[in-house]
């Protein structure tokens, strides 16, 4: 789980044997410590290292120098040399200053990251695509920046040469070169992140300005999306057992019972803590539920956190601006609940749909939802259209649902279901009651 040298290459050898550190805040109105670290050691799993330890501290607020008190500190340090543990990761984003000296205080060798480092260094791993890839060094390189300084800080003891007060020059020096050359690396990825991400408004734009009804599925990492994703519209997108195994958006059509196609959209899952610089660099992927007619926030059933993890898609989706856009709660893999907890989740949720990716349970009660959705922003008009206006009759069957259709001397008579954005066109050829 190396990550000083922000390395995208996956873990090879023995795992790593890790000791995960929780904090539980007095003053918090419910501790979430227990499903946090639990959380924790899964994401650490992701990454391929073995949990050893797990230990917390009860505090009112991190200390200013190692984010637990020094007493705990030592107490790390023992864990790791009893375990031979090789890294020691916390629950909480640590400072540069907590982080270089909490690798001071535990044994040689042990390297000391926090909840954010882990998620990137996950997200190196998992990114694909090349807008995926440039999401994830953009975000790696701002976490970088402010911790360059305890990189260089073997350089008072360790240059060559050049007297006791060139010494600190040359490495403070170097350290400049390295912020200029951080700095210009991000400038870069920015630069040719904003050329995908162009293209990807273009192809977005394409797909808004087709009036079709936009689906977007959000939810909590490992509740089933993809997989969800693949028995709705018959794909195949890559779906594992897994946090994070999908990080790029992905679009696939969807045809309703009435024959009409809406897009439905996969989208990276959220987590509890997710690092601002990750929202940051995950715009352009997020801009796809903001641009959403309709979110499926989709919910592992069989989760025991699934409470906590609801909060934290919410929170999400309201710090990216989506928290106005409809929305279906979903309850997936619900073939892995007993009787009991799906007649609680009805009877506390009523207009939720319960399904199963696995076994395609209520799906297609879920699709008649989304028609719903997709009818409920619609009106419902009788028109005729000249025969001189074929474009129009095109429109209809292109961009709304057909719901009948004649013709005589003078034109088609349709009855369609006109999206808002084209009743002004539609209502020129109303026929009145």
């Amino acid at each position: 789980m190396s990550f000083a040298d922000m390395s995208q290459e996956s873990f090879t050898g023995d795992a790593e044997r890790a000791v995960l550190v929780g904090i539980d805040y007095k003053d918090a109105l419910e501790s979430l410590l227990e499903s946090s670290l639990a959380e924790l050691a899964r994401l650490t799993d992701t990454a391929g290292a073995v949990v050893v330890a797990t230990v917390s501290q009860r505090l009112d607020a991190p200390n200013p120098r190692t984010f637990v008190g020094s007493g705990k500190a030592e107490e790390i340090a023992d864990l790791c040399r009893s375990f031979a543990a090789d890294v020691v990761i916390f629950d909480e984003e640590l400072t540069p200053s907590q982080q270089s000296n909490l690798e001071k205080a535990m044994p040689r060798d042990v390297k000391v990251i926090d909840r954010t480092a882990l998620i990137l260094d996950i997200f190196a791993l998992h990114a694909t695509t090349k807008e995926g890839r440039l999401q994830v060094r953009l975000a790696q390189n701002q976490y970088l920046l402010p911790r360059l300084r305890g990189m260089w800080a073997h350089l008072a003891s360790n240059r060559m040469g050049g007297g006791v007060g060139s010494r600190f020059g040359e490495g403070e020096s170097q350290l400049e070169v390295d912020r200029r050359m951080v700095r210009k690396r991000i400038t870069s990825i920015r630069r040719e992140l904003e050329q995908v991400s162009r293209m990807r408004q273009t192809q977005r734009s394409a797909r808004y300005a087709s009036g079709v009804f936009k689906v977007a599925e959000a939810g909590y990492t490992n509740a089933g999306k993809s997989s969800l994703l693949n028995r709705l519209s018959g794909s195949d997108v890559l779906s594992y057992d897994k946090l994070f195994a999908t990080l790029d958006s992905t679009t696939r059509k969807l045809v309703l019972p009435e024959g009409r196609e809406v897009t439905l959209t996969d989208t990276v899952g959220f987590i509890q803590k997710l690092p601002t610089t990750l929202v940051e660099a995950f715009k352009s992927t997020l801009d796809e539920i903001r641009g959403a007619d309709l979110i499926l926030h989709v919910v592992d059933a069989s989760s025991d956190e699934r409470d906590a993890q609801m909060r934290a898609v919410e929170g999400t989706l309201e710090q990216i601006g989506a928290q106005g856009i409809s929305r279906i709660l979903v309850f997936n893999k619900i073939d892995l609940v007993e009787p009991s907890v799906r007649a609680a989740l009805s009877a506390r949720f009523p207009s939720a749909v319960l399904v199963s990716a696995e076994t395609g349970e209520g799906a297609d009660s879920l699709i008649e939802a989304i028609a719903r959705a997709a009818s409920a922003s619609e009106k419902v008009m009788e028109v005729l259209v000249p025969y001189s206006r074929g474009d129009v009759v095109s429109i209809a069957h292109e961009r709304c649902s057909v719901l009948a259709e004649s013709y005589d001397e003078r034109g088609t008579a349709l009855t369609v279901r006109v999206p808002s954005d084209l009743t002004a066109l539609f209502e020129g050829y109303a026929l009145s009651d």
